[in-house]
């Protein structure tokens, strides 16, 4: 007999499957030099802890080199904490800057880590433990896998491949869809052909799992959990942990409660 699973499993990539913050500084960094097309007087290898720390502000990926710029002009890591909206949009309205041209740097920079130096490029990624072990037994049960991320698909599948798992492009929904993830959620929902569909989401951004809950269409079917080994602050955990239609869980309870078990 089989302990079940839902009928569907939502997981987000970064911060819940994969530790990629050593590949977004290093990817920051010389998509910085594109985008201000100089190199800082200051040595941006000491600005990496302050980046990592503040990497739960982070939305999409085009933010990454905005608070590199926010460091490098000196702005406290308190006020970029609670007030990021606002940072961002100074910068980018000062700055003349058009999110879409950073976005494509950034991805421009990855396409040609990646041509040049495969290697190197997946070395600076680190799956959490015992995540890899759990994606390949989900995928033997009889539940759906889909990973929704803001992260490009390509990039998410090529890092899986590398590691022995195998999962169709059409069920890794990356940023190419254009769509806040409540809406994909809602799209798998009706996609099912299941109608008694069970469906479990992992996120570790909480903005995103409150997003989630608003939708009353989803609220009351989908169950929703935050990552907190991933890119959240204790004060997203406390949250979390008050709030009755989240589920704060640790790597170990996930391990635990997302392994198909046997007995």
């Amino acid at each position: 007999m089989t302990c079940l699973l839902p009928t569907i499993i939502a997981l987000d990539f970064d911060g819940v499957i994969c530790d990629g913050l050593r590949e977004y500084f290093a990817t920051t960094k010389l998509a910085y030099e594109q985008i201000w097309q100089q190199k800082p007087e200051q040595n941006l290898e000491e600005l990496e802890i302050s980046f990592c720390k503040l990497r739960p502000v982070i939305e999409t990926g085009w933010e990454m080199p905005v608070l590199l710029r926010a460091l490098i002009l000196g702005i406290d890591e308190s006020e970029i904490l609670t007030s990021w909206n606002l940072v961002k949009e100074q910068i980018v309205t000062t700055e003349k800057l058009e999110t879409k041209v950073i976005s494509k740097t950034l991805d421009s920079v990855r396409d040609n880590w990646i041509t040049n130096d495969l290697s190197g490029w997946l070395e600076l990624h680190r799956f959490y433990p015992g995540l890899l072990k759990v994606l390949a037994k989900i995928i033997s049960s009889s539940s759906e896998l889909y990973i929704i991320t803001t992260k490009e698909g390509r990039f998410v599948q090529q890092l899986l491949q590398q590691q022995g798992i195998a999962i169709a492009r059409d069920y890794i929904i990356g940023k190419e869809s254009k769509r806040p993830k409540y809406e994909t959620l809602r799209l798998l929902r009706d996609s099912s052909q299941n109608t008694d569909v069970s469906f479990w989401f992992v996120e570790d951004r909480l903005p995103a799992l409150q997003l989630v809950k608003q939708q009353p269409d989803l609220k009351t079917m989908i169950e929703l959990f935050l990552a907190d080994w991933g890119y959240n602050t204790e004060r997203d955990r406390k949250i979390a942990w008050e709030d009755p239609d989240i589920e704060l869980i640790s790597l170990e309870e996930f391990n635990q409660k997302f392994t198909p078990v046997k007995f």
